[in-house]
């Protein structure tokens, strides 16, 4: 805001001079960020705070300046008298919660002529320009002075000697005073006379009711409206204007009535005319907020030891209202000043006051501790270190995604990953939706990868999915989702693992150091996934994830420029994890006696899954098998149509002694006959 150093000192009587006055502004939360010279002038360029809105006016600043320099502030006057002629316009507020009063003044007989010299240089020196218009120009130099949009309408031109206050309420139009005709949405609200709209509300007046050279009677408003209103309909709008700027952030809805009448009375002086009655609706009553502010605390937030007169003393410069309540003052805020709300606001305003520079500068004395992280926090920074560990990366993408993200995955309408949040408001059509799963933003990753010339990628994120069940809110599942590609070797000869049992093994080994032993692998339905190489994950059967590769169709979808590549991918539910994790680590001794081991290679039906089997030979004599191991799988020559091989290391190791020969044999052999019969199978080479 711009703000004239002469016009301040019209209502502060100061001798400090302008870069002093300009230090001090700055000092008290003010900020002026420049300052230029005038016709003899000095001009401050303020920084006004959105929360300061008072501040919006000479008077505003000129406050701020009596009470840091302990001068007396002067208020234009603005006392009417009393013995003055009825209006004829009455006023009807038909949407009191967008407008809480509504005043106004008829005056009759007016000249409108050239803006006298003095007021057309305020004007311009604050950066609004003159019109020639006198009528038109007190309302903006009132607006500077005071703070307060006023609006002149000519009064002969308003229907049925009424105003209505209301909203547009359906589809219409208004001519603006900028001969634009604007199309108005329903909430707009208006200003009307007994027909028509003459005004959009704390914005811009029609061009049907403006003040002109051959105007002789005006209507002059002053009102307040409400704030929120203001600011939908500007921008609905793409109108801004300086009433609309102030009215967005909050008038005075006392002081308005000031207002009104000081542009009345600089209206008969400049122009004439016989000033009318006041026109009032007020239907809104402000509440006021009254607080306690103890002299202790006040003291002991700022560091100080003020007396209790000298914070009265600061309260009352500033305008607001402090009774003695002994060792507490019940502060009263003005209604200019609704940014105070609560007791540190009042601190802050007798500490600006009192002067930052008065406050003694002293060492904030604290105890420092190590800061302390729950376990789930710590479980979850030692899974992240875990899967680190096994050649991962960790990548971290946007909680959104595109609807094409779905069916990039093929995935059925049914799917519970279709019932997603979408986005009001998004940046993108690709980031429309929160996430139902990571895999596709993991798989945009490689792609981007791919293109820069990376070979072997592995990566995995630990985030939130959203999962929408028709709740007001969805349900946030901490889920970690993995990703990898095995590039193609360029040696002649390499013994490589296959990439599923890499991705595999590294679960496994994250679930190792979580201490998790409650899981198991079965084969995976997930449409986007190969058949045959891809397995769902329990934990104490339940479905905690899966991992498998990405099938053909949708590999051909990512659009990846190699051959045949082989893309593995993961995703569990974190949240299910951590409740298996176990809470207490049980150490047992390191066994006393030897182990020994032996082999079995089964020839067994396609359809029978390892997990079954497993679970089978653990069952079987769990006081002396200490572990099973799959270590092979063999499909091929040799083997019969739709018939596999998967070879089995069985651990035997007694608690109390060393096993025989002779006790394992027939162990063994019971085992195999054990087996055989429950699967169907043969031993491989018989």
């Amino acid at each position: 805001m711009l703000v004239s150093f002469d016009w301040l000192k019209d209502l502060v009587d100061i001798t400090a001079g302008p870069e002093e006055v300009a230090d001090m502004l700055t000092l008290i939360g003010l900020e002026v960020e420049g300052s230029e010279q005038l016709e003899g002038d000095i001009v401050f360029d303020v920084n006004v705070t959105p929360n300061r809105p008072d501040c919006l006016s000479i008077l505003g600043v000129a406050r701020e300046v009596a009470a840091a320099f302990r001068r007396p502030l002067t208020i234009p006057e603005t006392d009417m008298n009393s013995t003055l002629p009825a209006s004829d316009i009455r006023i009807e507020i038909l949407d009191s919660d967008l407008c809480n009063r509504y005043t106004g003044r008829s005056i009759t007989g007016v000249t409108v002529g050239d803006t006298p010299e003095w007021i057309r240089k305020r004007l311009e020196k604050c950066g609004i320009r003159a019109l020639n218009n006198n009528i038109v120009d007190i309302t903006n130099y009132v607006l500077l002075e005071l703070g307060h949009p006023l609006h002149a309408f000519d009064a002969d031109k308003l229907e049925g000697s009424i105003i209505k206050v209301a909203k547009a309420g359906g589809s219409r139009s208004i001519v603006t005073l900028d001969e634009i005709e604007r199309n108005l949405s329903d909430a707009t609200l208006l200003i009307w006379d007994a027909k028509n709209p003459v005004a959009i509300a704390g914005i811009m007046g029609g061009a049907n009711s403006g003040v002109t050279s051959g105007t002789r009677n005006i209507f002059l408003e002053s009102a307040h409206f409400e704030p929120i209103s203001v600011r939908k309909s500007a921008k609905a709008l793409s109108l801004r204007t300086d009433s609309s700027f102030r009215f967005e952030r909050g008038t005075d809805i006392i002081f308005l009535e000031n207002a009104l009448n000081r542009a009345a009375m600089l209206i008969q002086q400049v122009a004439g005319g016989v000033i009318h009655r006041l026109v009032d609706s007020y239907p809104v009553k402000p509440e006021y907020t009254k607080i306690d502010v103890s002299i202790r605390r006040v003291n002991e937030y700022l560091g100080t030891d003020m007396e209790k007169g000298e914070m009265i003393d600061i309260l009352e410069r500033l305008g607001i209202e402090a009774e003695d309540r002994g060792d507490v003052l019940n502060v009263k805020p003005p209604a200019f000043r609704k940014d105070i709300m609560v007791f540190v606001d009042v601190v802050e305003e007798i500490a600006r006051c009192y002067h930052y520079t008065n406050i003694p500068v002293t060492a904030p004395k604290t105890t420092l501790s190590e800061g302390v992280i729950s376990i789930k926090e710590a479980r979850i920074r030692t899974m992240k270190q875990a899967i680190r560990a096994t050649g991962f990366t960790e990548v971290l993408n946007y909680s959104f995604m595109s609807p094409a993200d779905l069916d990039l995955l093929g995935l059925p309408e049914q799917d519970i990953r279709r019932q997603y949040v979408t986005l009001k408001n998004p940046l993108r059509q690709e980031e429309s939706l929160l996430r139902t799963s990571l895999i596709p933003s993991l798989m945009h990753n490689v792609v981007y990868n791919l293109s820069r010339g990376s070979n072997r990628i592995g990566l995995f994120e630990l985030s939130r999915i959203f999962e929408h069940r028709g709740e007001q809110l969805p349900r946030e599942v901490l889920t970690l989702g993995g990703i990898y590609l095995e590039g193609r070797s360029s040696f002649l000869w390499k013994d490589t693992v296959p990439p599923f049992f890499v991705v595999k093994g590294a679960l496994e080994s994250l679930f190792e150091e979580m201490k998790c032993e409650m899981y198991e692998f079965t084969p995976s339905t997930e449409v986007f996934l190969h058949s045959g190489k891809a397995a769902d994950i329990y934990f104490r059967k339940e479905r905690a994830g899966f991992i498998g590769e990405l099938n053909p169709h949708t590999i051909e979808k990512m659009n990846i420029k190699i051959q045949q590549p082989e893309i593995i991918v993961f995703e569990l539910n974190v949240d299910l994890l951590l409740t298996v994790i176990p809470e207490t680590i049980a150490y047992k001794p390191i066994p006393k006696y030897p182990s020994i081991e032996r082999d079995i290679a089964l020839v067994l039906s396609d359809n029978l899954n390892a997990v079954e089997i497993l679970r089978h030979l653990e069952g079987f004599h769990p006081d002396l098998i200490e572990r099973v191991e799959l270590f092979d799988e063999y499909r091929g020559k040799n083997l019969p149509e739709n018939k596999k091989s998967l070879a089995f290391r069985i651990v035997y190791r007694a608690p109390d002694r060393t096993l025989t020969e002779s006790e394992i044999e027939p162990l063994h052999n019971e085992l195999v006959t054990f087996i055989t019969g429950k699967t169907g199978g043969a031993l491989r080479g018989q």
